[in-house]
């Protein structure tokens, strides 16, 4: 018993540099508070108590951000936090500011009621698609407040992912991420079969990629005998140990990587949950959760396996040719707007990867510019598209947007401009993502990838121009769809993601200089 005791003595506490990781404090201590304002609150105070909480959360962690990021405390090279599993360096710095401000725009779309009647989430969860009480809770006001919840906890995970320091700690972010987007995709007020049919693929596909990761996880851990990144890194650089459990387990971790970025052709998921799940969710899910698997992506390959490059770029440059391919090919094929949007995507996802296989100061830079930019952008995009509405909710077939532009030339043109942006048009932050990421990947000896891009990316800007030719030269149905006029927060929402991009295009050095400021430790 005294040598137990004087044995616990001994144990001395792991240092956490509580400053540095404040904002993803703040954003967990208030998903927990909003768990319990769920419980104790009359259901007619939570929308209004849950939305005021989700904006001060995101307003108080960017405040902490700035805090950090400019005060005294923080090292010129950043620091490793709670135990080593935790990087503070400027790159999460960056990532975390993204997510912050993605994630608010995204929950101004989550909770404006005035485009849709109470709000695009479901008044009862529990309710069966197809019964009395589901087509009578469409009429109703209320809405299922625990997204705001749900999201706080998603965006908590995301932040903890980008600046994971071993797997195991990224492994558990994954799942704290993902599981509160699992339950959002079921929960839209309309087409309900549909968005639970969104949410079980989304889950069962996501089961599926998480035992990947997990089994690549532990395969890692057999090779260098340490989740840890710089020891797998250190274990690569020099060992007489086999590379079958290295690679395996590589290849399998990857695979999991790149199911959460969508990326082709583990996309499966991707145009099927974009169309059933509400269309904030949507939103937050293809800009937020895209920043958050290219953040630990690029810190994956930066940290762990740079050093076996070699041996797995011409695995990723193939994945990335697939992906664009998929994308580009695919989106031509497609009828509704939320999966071309998806299928839009995927391509994205690929000119993303090349960026993240560069493993250079310029393509991590170039990556998160490129992630900035297109977060903004896709926010904006499913905004417009929740305002084109008919009877039956949102009118998402193309041939329902035949002569939008003569119905609302304001949306019209809002829309216009920002599939220009996704196609890559110049004076739009779009061109100047795919102008760092290729010049980055050109100075890193992948000019035929970066080839390939160019020839999917103008097959891409085809249904980009199909519905821009749609809305302008077509005319509108005599029964088509209406406009609706949107709320303060989409409006916001929307006015947000458009003037970010414009101001990308136009003056992008500031960003340029901020995501080229510093690099990753480990």
């Amino acid at each position: 018993m005294t040598s137990f005791l004087a044995q616990v003595e001994k144990i001395t506490p792991p240092e956490i540099a509580y400053g540095l990781i404040a904002p993803v404090l703040i954003v967990l201590g208030a998903a927990c508070v909003s768990v319990l304002l769920e419980a104790f609150l009359p259901k007619h105070q939570r929308w209004t108590a849950q939305l005021l909480l989700s904006l001060l959360t995101i307003v108080g962690a960017g405040g902490s951000l700035i805090a950090t990021a400019v005060g005294d405390g923080f090292p010129p090279q950043g620091q490793i936090t709670l135990a080593g599993t935790i990087a503070v360096d400027k790159p999460a710095i960056f990532l975390w500011a993204t997510l912050l401000v993605l994630t608010f725009g995204a929950i101004l779309l989550i909770a404006d009621r005035s485009v849709e009647p109470g709000g695009a989430f479901v008044a009862q969860a529990a309710i069966r698609p197809g019964t009395v009480q589901d087509r009578a809770q469409v009429a109703k006001t209320g809405m299922q407040t625990e997204v705001f919840p749900l999201t706080l906890f998603a965006l908590s995970g995301m932040m903890v992912f980008v600046a994971a320091n071993d797997l195991l700690t990224m492994f558990i972010a994954l799942e704290v991420l993902s599981l509160p987007l699992y339950l959002m995709c079921g929960l839209a007020r309309r087409r309900r079969l549909l968005s639970q049919e969104a949410a079980v693929k989304y889950f069962l596909l996501g089961a599926f990629a998480s035992a990947f990761f997990l089994y690549g996880l532990a395969l890692l851990y057999g090779y260098a005998g340490s989740v840890r990144l710089s020891d797998i890194a250190n274990a690569t650089a020099g060992t007489n140990r086999s590379d079958t459990l290295l690679f395996a387990g590589f290849g399998l971790l990857v695979v999991g990587l790149l199911f959460k970025a969508s990326v082709g052709p583990f996309h499966a998921w991707t145009p099927d949950v974009y169309q059933g799940a509400p269309t904030p969710i949507t939103a937050f899910m293809a800009a937020c959760t895209k920043v958050a698997a290219f953040g630990g992506i690029l810190r994956v390959l930066t940290g762990a396996f740079a050093d076996t490059q070699w041996e797995w770029r011409g695995v990723l440059w193939a994945v990335a040719v697939v992906s664009m391919v998929i994308g580009a090919v695919l989106g031509l094929t497609q009828t509704d707007v939320k999966r071309m949007v998806a299928y839009s995507s995927v391509a994205h996802a690929g000119f993303l990867l090349i960026g993240s296989i560069a493993l250079s100061p310029s393509g991590l830079s170039g990556t998160m510019f490129y992630l900035v930019a297109y977060g903004f952008t896709t926010i904006a995009v499913f905004g417009v598209i929740s305002l084109v509405r008919n009877a039956d909710g949102e009118a998402t077939h193309l041939s329902q947007w035949a002569g939008l532009a003569k119905r609302s030339p304001v949306v019209a043109g809002v829309f216009t401009f920002l599939l220009l942006a996704l196609a890559g048009i110049p004076l739009t932050s779009g061109f100047i993502g795919k102008f760092v990421v290729f010049t980055a990947a050109i100075d890193a000896g992948l000019t035929p990838l970066v080839v390939i891009a160019l020839v999917a990316s103008a097959v891409a800007a085809f249904f980009y121009l199909r519905v821009i030719v749609l809305m302008y030269f077509s005319e509108p149905a005599p029964d088509g769809p209406t406009v609706t006029v949107p709320g303060a927060f989409t409006t916001i929402a929307i006015t947000l993601g458009a003037a970010v991009t414009l101001a990308l295009g136009l003056w992008p050095d500031f960003v340029l200089d901020w995501a080229g400021a510093g690099a990753f430790i480990f």
